[in-house]
């Protein structure tokens, strides 16, 4: 007992660990990446056809969870710099008005997905017949992303405040009813209708509504200061600057990268039908690379979100170096496993021969792409955590349209390499964004950066 109380007297951040933190994080990105590959993995036992233009739908499904993130993302950098800083109260405050926030702008993005749909799927250039599949598939899940917007406000407030794990249980429980979904809906198994590609949407669909309702009972079980109704409809301005000055430069970096990987798409397009089916199981495979990158950046935020709103800035600086020397050397050794093993891992996928052999050249090139890539997905969450939000989202402009983008078409369109020419692009980018980003956090010019005071600071002030 002693012990325990010992612990709770701790600041926040020396309470939490990295390890602690991160591991659930990662199985619940893994998990969430499941929900995805289930969908590409049932649907090629159909055909490559209808993988290519639901990879393609899932691209733009992709690309809106990533902008509901600009919230989740402001909401967790000014939810733990308050807790790092002992004013619970108004990081409780600051929730309610993130969730509020992506709750209308989900509805916003679900009411456009569903009447634009088939119109993004034709300026994607895709092939006529993959247009019906693909557009259905949008349409479908569109409509009520609005779900996947409130999860995710939801889910940044409960790691913020340290519990994980709980979000990684209940994504493990959306992935068990989806998989159960399509094996039931997709093929019409135990009597249940034979839906294909809509039976496919239905259980998305599905699923993340049931994680959505266990989300929220977790909100009010363990957060200290319980979210009172008016909160979710009061307006405080201070609040929204918070959530928006970190959360919109960090909308703009994620906005930059998925519509400049949608322009190289459709540069994929161009190449054939074989090669976007390639692109899609390699981005398949690829995403769990990226999940160990990610789950240490997002676990480093917390925990440096934590030290510098308890004014720790050189604890802070240490940790991002810490987590980077780990990410760098565990993606390093997994990805080369995964390379030694391409042929296997994309035989999962097609027995199609030009489609292993040009996968395979990409995953051994993914031995040299994703180290590069934990640069940009640890030391940016590390830098939004302090604030400086700005610096990542200018540079990634700069890098993805002036490097990434005319790299991929000329290498990709105009050469002889093809999809393994945009591939080619990718790396370039990401190393050259990560290198420079190592290089901001060096100069420690996010140290001026931070949003908040400590409380006792705040009393001081308040004293005087």
């Amino acid at each position: 007992m002693r012990d325990s109380t010992a612990l709770e007297s701790l600041p926040t951040w020396k309470r939490l660990s990295l390890y602690a933190v991160t591991w659930p994080i990662f199985v619940d990105s893994v998990l969430r990446m499941l929900l995805g590959t289930a969908d590409v993995f049932m649907l090629s036992r159909i055909s490559d056809l209808v993988t290519g233009a639901v990879g393609l739908a899932n691209e733009i499904i992709i690309f809106c969870i990533l902008m509901f993130g600009f919230v989740g993302i402001g909401t967790s950098v000014a939810v733990a710099q308050y807790l790092g800083a002992g004013r619970e109260k108004e990081a409780s405050r600051i929730s309610a008005l993130a969730i509020t926030i992506n709750m209308v702008f989900g509805l916003i993005i679900s009411l456009a997905l569903y009447l634009f749909g088939e119109p993004l799927m034709r300026l994607m250039h895709l092939a006529p017949d993959q247009v019906e599949i693909a557009s259905r598939y949008l349409k479908l899940i569109g409509a009520f992303i609005w779900i996947e917007a409130l999860s995710y406000a939801i889910s940044s407030v409960i790691r913020s405040h340290g519990h994980t794990r709980d979000v990684m249980f209940v994504t493990l429980g959306v992935n068990i009813v989806h998989v159960a979904g399509n094996f039931l809906l997709i093929f019409g198994h135990f009597g249940f209708p034979e839906w294909g590609v809509t039976g496919a949407a239905v259980s998305t669909v599905t699923s993340r509504l049931l994680g959505l309702v266990v989300l929220l009972v977790i909100l009010y079980r363990r957060i200290p200061i319980r979210i009172r109704l008016k909160d979710y409809v009061s307006f405080e301005r201070q609040y929204v600057k918070q959530i928006l000055g970190v959360g919109l430069p960090a909308a703009g970096e994620h906005l930059s990268w998925q519509s400049q990987h949608m322009m190289i798409v459709s540069f994929i397009n161009i190449i054939g039908p074989a090669a976007l089916s390639t692109h899609v199981y390699v981005m398949n495979i690829s995403n769990y690379f990226m999940a160990l990158g990610m789950a240490i950046g997002a676990g480093t935020e917390i925990l440096v979100g934590h030290m510098v709103g308890a004014g720790e800035f050189q604890a802070a600086y240490h940790k991002l170096l810490r987590s980077l020397r780990i990410s760098f050397v565990v993606t390093a050794v997994v990805v080369g496993i995964a390379a030694f093993l391409r042929k296997d891992f994309l035989s999962l996928f097609t027995d199609n021969p030009q489609i292993i052999a040009v996968g395979s050249s990409i995953l051994l090139l993914s031995v040299i792409l994703e180290p590069g890539r934990t640069f940009n997905l640890v030391v940016i969450n590390s830098l939004r955590a302090a604030g400086d939000a700005r610096f990542p989202v200018l540079l990634g402009v700069l890098s993805m349209w002036g490097v990434a983008v005319p790299l991929a078409y000329w290498l990709g369109v105009h050469t002889d390499l093809g999809l393994l020419g945009v591939w080619i692009a990718f790396t370039v980018d990401e190393w050259l964004r990560g290198l420079m980003m190592l290089l901001r956090w060096r100069s420690r010019a996010w140290e001026k950066k931070v949003l908040i005071k400590p409380a006792a600071e705040v009393e001081a002030v308040v004293a005087s």
